[in-house]
């Protein structure tokens, strides 16, 4: 069975900006892109539904011009179009069952980067059985490369070197999903892949004493060990993706957002055991989405 790549349409600026991040994403691993708009019968039409106009009607409309700017940007790329009578939530996750990637726009937050992770969006990134990226309103091709000298036409910028896919690594418990899906994202693009661990500062309690940090060079050699030992591996398995490595004492999201203002896109993951609570994003994944400006892809994993 072919897989694609799958982005929702609602209409938004952020959606469009998805759609098309997701498309080029499409054409660099060579498979057709999906673009599902969810939609729902409701006995008095929402306020932006036209008074001449059925939710039906509105909902085509959306999702036509949607898939008309996409294939204008990208003429080789296959389109299929896909209107689907349901919530928004249940629809995606549908989607992602059998696809090989999500892709769902978010608001970016006034005056920061970061996203607004909307209800829909966060539902989604907590359930989703697929890798999924969230990509922010304003998001272009431009964005995925390194700053071009003036006067370079748009039709050069694919051929600038791409920003770095940055990596959030635990190495206390790698995942061979977050990691692959890292490796392969640099590859195809040809970008560096920047690798951090970031531990944060371990703390020992003495007995007559204050908690006092434990820190220094035998504690971060020990961490830098245990990277190239985790990343070893893929190193051999990816030689043409040149790694940077990062050992950092601060805060993993801290670390992440810091190494994002330069990235293409940002890896992180989510664990996909489900606590008495349900399921949830994480800590580290949740901050990353609230703070990070770039696209931020989140892997499901064991």
């Amino acid at each position: 069975m072919v897989r694609h790549i799958t982005t929702g349409i609602d209409g938004s600026a952020e959606s469009l900006a998805a759609a098309h991040w997701a498309a080029r994403e499409a054409l660099r691993r060579g498979i057709p892109l999906n673009l599902v708009h969810a939609w729902t019968w409701h006995p008095r039409p929402a306020p932006y539904v036209p008074a001449d106009r059925t939710e039906r009607d509105w909902a085509e409309q959306t999702l036509d011009r949607a898939a008309g700017s996409v294939r204008a940007a990208h003429p080789g790329l296959r389109v299929v179009e896909r209107l689907v009578a349901d919530s928004a939530v249940a629809a995606l996750l549908a989607a992602a069952e059998d696809e090989e990637l999500l892709v769902l726009g978010s608001r970016g937050l006034s005056g920061v980067a970061g996203f607004m992770v909307g209800s829909v969006s966060q539902r989604v990134v907590a359930r989703s059985p697929r890798p999924l990226v969230l990509v922010r309103a304003g998001e272009s091709a431009a964005d995925e490369h390194f700053t071009t000298p003036d006067g370079v036409s748009p039709e050069e910028i694919p051929r600038t070197p791409y920003r770095d896919v940055v990596l959030g690594l635990d190495t206390r418990r790698p995942s061979d999903e977050l990691i692959g899906f890292a490796f392969e994202s640099a590859r195809r693009c040809g970008a560096t892949l920047h690798v951090i661990h970031a531990f944060g500062t371990p703390r020992v309690q003495p007995a007559d004493g204050p908690w006092d940090p434990v820190t220094g060079p035998e504690l971060i050699a020990a961490q830098e060990h245990a990277m190239v030992a985790t990343l070893r591996p893929w190193c051999e398995k990816f030689p043409e993706v040149s790694v940077v490595e990062t050992v950092s004492e601060e805060r993993p999201a801290t670390a992440l957002v810091r190494a994002s203002s330069g990235a293409s896109l940002v890896v992180v993951g989510r664990r996909t055991r489900d606590s008495h609570l349900g399921t949830h994003i994480g800590a580290v994944t949740h901050a990353v989405l609230h703070h990070v400006g770039c696209p931020v892809a989140v892997v499901p994993h064991d």
